[in-house]
């Protein structure tokens, strides 16, 4: 029998736990056709958000069509340019000869041809012997539009690890021509839109909301907290499907642990299942938490070798829950030599993405529950 706690994929349907809202909100950007935007921490839930509102649509009766690309590899516009590309097309064509067709009628005069050697050997439809230029990249970003033009069905594309386009060489340029590309079609009703999605919360804000690129071009959809009755009743069920009881006070622990974040939960309480056949007591989950302690030190450990004695001396600050870091009494403190270096030590953490500061009052989170429940019970506590 599969575990009901499934962790290693998107989740819908009766393992969707919580945010109708959010999939409502989702769902209505979509249905009219705008561009949404979303970004949260790795494994909170995007993707599940995603397609649970994408199953809600289809059972309106609106026939959807999707295309999925990752930028998660992407260092060059060149490179994002061609993918986009070829997801687009691939939407509406699916063979050599329809590949050429719309290469010659949709962007002649660029530098794109459709060379059936490279096709063959590496699957990409678009092949330039000379670098993009501008005029390369708009006859791509305009590519959805001409294309999907007179399509019955919803064409919506996302962009995966979108946050990585501002490493590129160029990302600036990129962005601008998306901009005028998107612009271009403002009022039209056009039955496309994009799903721009982002795990680096920072760099991600930093795009959308302090320089305001994509300004009135998208509505952000911010994935709200899973309450803690919908986890516990959702891992009570899942165990008694096997056969297994858990005590809900001990399940409510967990989630506080994890902050309620699903992926942890699903993960933690997947190890518990493993380890136990009948009523689980205390002794399996901490034994289950040891397990996932291990599974994280790795990649823990790595990102706390990776910061300057300042920045671990910021971290340990805000795990002992200060706020206001420019005071004298935290500086001396925590020997963070005076308040321009803390503004310079927030940025280079927030660079990394481990914490980022909300509100106007700045209040300091950790963008990962575990990793901030590790410091404070295992890294902290052993100085």
């Amino acid at each position: 029998m599969d575990s009901p706690f499934d962790y290693s994929s998107p989740v819908t349907g009766q393992h969707f736990i919580g945010r109708k809202e959010d999939c409502v909100l989702l769902g209505s950007i979509l249905e009219r056709s705008v561009n949404a935007a979303i970004w949260e921490p790795t494994l909170s839930g995007k993707k599940s958000l995603i397609q649970q509102a994408l199953i809600m649509l289809r059972a309106k009766g609106l026939r959807i069509q999707t295309g999925n690309l990752s930028a998660l590899d992407v260092r060059s516009t060149d490179a994002f340019i061609k993918r986009l590309g070829d997801t687009v097309i691939r939407m509406v064509a699916s063979t050599p000869d329809e590949y050429e067709s719309i290469l010659a009628q949709h962007l002649g005069g660029t530098h794109f041809v459709f060379n059936r050697d490279v096709f063959s050997k590496s699957d990409e439809i678009l092949s330039s012997a000379c670098p993009v230029d501008e005029d390369d990249m708009l006859a791509v970003l305009r590519l959805p539009y001409v294309l999907f033009k007179d399509s019955e069905e919803r064409k919506i594309v996302i962009i995966d690890e979108f946050q990585n386009l501002d490493l590129t060489e160029d990302g600036g340029r990129l962005f601008s021509c998306m901009e005028k590309a998107i612009g271009e079609r403002a009022g039209e009703t056009s039955g496309f839109s994009y799903i721009f999605m982002g795990s680096q919360v920072n760099a991600m804000n930093s795009i959308f909301m302090k320089r305001h690129i994509f300004y009135r071009m998208h509505e952000r959809v911010k994935l709200s907290k899973i309450e803690e009755k919908d986890i516990v009743e959702h891992v009570i069920k899942g165990f008694l499907a096997s056969g297994k009881v858990i005590d809900r006070d001990l399940v409510s622990g967990a989630c506080r642990l994890f902050g309620c974040n699903m992926f942890y939960i699903n993960f933690f309480f997947s190890v518990c299942d493993s380890l136990s056949k009948g009523y689980i007591m205390e002794p399996i989950l901490l034994e289950a938490l040891e397990a996932v302690m291990a599974v994280n030190k790795g990649r823990f450990v790595a990102a706390m070798n990776d910061l300057t004695t300042f920045q671990v001396s910021l971290l340990r600050a805000i795990c002992d829950g200060c706020a206001k870091f420019s005071t004298a009494e935290v500086i001396n403190k925590y020997s963070l030599n005076s308040s321009a270096n803390v503004r310079r030590l927030k940025d280079a953490l927030m660079k990394k993405e481990i914490v980022t500061f909300d509100g106007l009052e700045q209040r300091p989170e950790f963008l990962d529950p575990f990793f901030e429940y590790w410091l404070k019970n295992v890294y902290f506590k052993s100085l």
